[in-house]
């Protein structure tokens, strides 16, 4: 007991929100110490690491041959191990401030839809990257205690996370995930739809990158007040030649409906297996929608509009879910229900 006192005295204790389009780093006593795009650069025949985060994100569609920028994580869980574990051990040591010898204790988010062999995947993953032991918890549980929700008490508490890879909606109630659904589509997905629509009604190709600024800058779920236009700089699919667009939010928004609603319907699935107490203290309290996804405008409404609840949009929907993992790891005795089975 005192010996693993000392230890925890001794290193800088970690919260990874290990995300599909970002991973963040929570220190303990710090705060949030790293927000890094998942994405690594590397040479193609070295497997050599050229850079992690940012850098390697402005790489993305622009590299030669001889170099790769790759995404690891895919659909909220690992698609390459091996660069994962790279990328984890890369933002461990950028947040450790003391230069100890005894590894840190990590706890990480990952979906609650996530099976055995990912959660071993994702432990192993952060052992190999340095951490001394691995704690994970389901992102929907992170970030209802990110955003303040009362999770211990015995009332229905329900929240929508809609990240890069996936979306996860769920009811929780004393400490527990209740009836929750999750599926894998989220932010990444509606730049897909992005990129095949203007594909598809002009013939226009664009990258990721420019789909997510596209998304960010004009996409919406709704009806905007005052609908807005963008430049867009792609290929001409007919003559091969680089062309500029001028491209409005309600075609944007008309390549985006199809994703939508796959999110929209998810949430009206989850609501009609939920038991009528917990739909009753859900039509009290409203619906709290967190996650970067979330950001897209009019996508509250949407919802709202939908179920016919109140929906919230919490103020800072990108860190939500590190933050609450930091809370877990500040109290871990207080929040060990929350925790999942060792694997």
């Amino acid at each position: 007991m005192f010996w693993d006192f000392i230890l925890n005295w001794l290193t800088n204790d970690v919260a990874i929100d290990l995300g599909t389009a970002n991973t963040l780093v929570y220190l303990r006593g710090q705060g949030v110490v790293v927000n890094e795009p998942s994405v690594v650069a590397l040479e193609t025949e070295s497997k050599k690491v050229i850079a992690i985060g940012y850098k390697a994100k402005e790489m993305l569609g622009k590299t030669p041959e001889e170099i790769i920028a790759i995404k690891p994580m895919k659909d909220g869980v690992i698609a390459n191990f091996e660069i994962t574990e790279t990328m984890l051990r890369h933002l461990i040591l950028q947040s450790q401030q003391k230069k100890f010898l005894i590894r840190p204790r990590v706890i990480v988010a990952v979906p609650s839809g996530i099976t055995e062999v990912e959660k071993r995947a994702v432990k192993e993953s952060a052992e190999h990257a340095g951490a001394r032991t691995v704690y994970l918890v389901s992102e929907p549980l992170a970030s209802a205690i990110g955003v303040g929700l009362p999770i211990h008490e015995p009332y229905g508490n329900m929240i929508i996370d809609i990240g890069g890879g996936t979306t996860e909606i769920a009811i929780i109630s004393l400490s527990h995930i209740v009836d929750h659904n999750s599926i894998r589509i989220g932010g990444d997905e509606m730049d897909e739809a992005i990129v095949a629509y203007l594909r598809r009604k002009h013939n226009l190709y664009i990258g990721e990158a420019t789909a997510e600024r596209i998304k960010i800058k004009i996409g919406s779920a709704c009806p905007l007040e005052d609908e807005l236009t963008m430049e867009v700089r792609g290929r001409d699919l007919i003559t091969g030649f680089p062309v500029s667009m001028k491209i409005s939010s309600e075609e944007i928004r008309d390549g985006l409906t199809d994703t939508v609603n796959k999110i929209v319907d998810a949430v009206k699935r989850l609501f009609e297996e939920t038991a009528p107490e917990l739909s009753a203290d859900i039509a009290d309290r409203g619906v709290v929608l967190t996650g970067g996804a979330g950001l897209l405008k009019g996508l509250d409404k949407k919802i709202q509009e939908t179920i016919n609840l109140p929906v919230t949009l919490v103020d800072e929907p990108l860190i939500s879910v590190v933050m609450g993992c930091g809370k877990i790891l500040d109290n871990l005795e207080e929040y060990e229900k929350v925790l999942l089975p060792k694997v």
